[in-house]
């Protein structure tokens, strides 16, 4: 049977200037705590679950929270597994047509501590910044719980990234991220590419290109206690062997610039 969207309030029902955009796949063991976790925090958030299709009843618990915070908590059903990158572009094309002013990317599992969406948050509100990255590489390597294989196939992987793109930005990879509207509305979500984990480093590179300022937030990146982990080899492997083409490209492309009010 097909799944009827929920209904998306509409701007005017807005609580805050954040959206928080979280992806679901079968995270029913997370989703309620990972949303409650976004309510609590001292600056007023609103979440966004955009589910592709979860069997487990991840939009049923998503669904029950909804009735709990009114309008604070949304959700996008989505027909099957689409990709990361599809996800959070419908995500931002949502929150860009609602007028939301800081729009975050967060993963479900608590890999990211959502008590950190304040420290992104003040980056591009207080400090200016146009883009806050929460970085598991700023300070050296922060990362808990992983495979040694995997931190360094991580870490090695950003390092390639850094030295072909020539991005400051240390973790490329990074899935914890404060974009400001101005950012978002600037680049033409319509051409990234990447639908996996490469889009985290194209959507980076496409800011950088564009003039966009940058801030790594310092964090640590705890594994997923609970539920299984969508990360593979290959996953990886997509973001080390597209970002030449990602940079080539860069060649042949003319990228748009943000002017804002006070440089007109």
């Amino acid at each position: 049977m097909q799944q009827t969207p929920t209904p998306i309030p509409s701007a005017a029902q807005h609580t805050s200037d954040c959206v928080v955009i979280i992806p679901t796949y079968n995270e029913r063991e997370n989703i309620a705590a990972i949303i409650d976790a976004v309510m609590r925090q001292p600056h007023p958030m609103e979440a966004l679950i955009i589910d592709d299709g979860s069997p487990d009843g991840t939009a049923d618990i998503v669904k029950d929270k909804i009735r709990q915070y009114a309008s604070r908590v949304h959700l996008v059903q989505r027909e099957g597994k689409l990709g990361l990158g599809t996800a959070y572009i419908a995500g931002f094309k949502w929150a860009i047509e609602r007028g939301y002013e800081y729009i975050f990317e967060m993963d479900a599992d608590f890999s990211h501590n959502p008590d950190d969406l304040m420290a992104l948050y003040r980056a591009c509100h207080d400090e200016g910044y146009d883009m806050a990255v929460g970085s598991r590489y700023i300070t050296g390597v922060n990362v808990v719980n992983w495979p040694m294989g995997r931190v360094l196939m991580s870490y090695y992987a950003s390092a390639y990234v850094r030295f072909v793109t020539r991005m400051k930005v240390r973790d490329t990879t990074a899935g914890f991220v404060c974009y400001t509207r101005r950012v978002l509305s600037t680049i033409n979500l319509d051409k990234i590419h990447f639908k996996g984990y490469a889009f985290q480093i194209e959507m980076k590179f496409t800011a950088m290109k564009c003039g966009f300022t940058i801030k790594e937030i310092p964090i640590i990146f705890v594994n997923r206690v609970l539920g299984t982990s969508k990360m593979s080899s290959g996953i990886f492997g997509e973001a080390v062997f597209g970002v030449m083409r990602l940079k080539i490209g860069s060649w042949f492309k003319k990228y748009p610039r943000y002017v804002s009010d006070s440089k007109q």
